[in-house]
């Protein structure tokens, strides 16, 4: 699941609540793209 992978990185790399949800905005523009 390519949402998992974005999460696990954005929780690896910083935990803070910003990081995550830039996370995962960029994957949804990646994967609507």
């Amino acid at each position: 699941n390519r949402l998992k992978q974005w999460r696990g990185i954005a929780t690896r790399y910083d935990k803070t609540a910003q990081s995550y949800q830039a996370a995962v905005t960029l994957a949804s523009l990646l994967m609507w793209a």
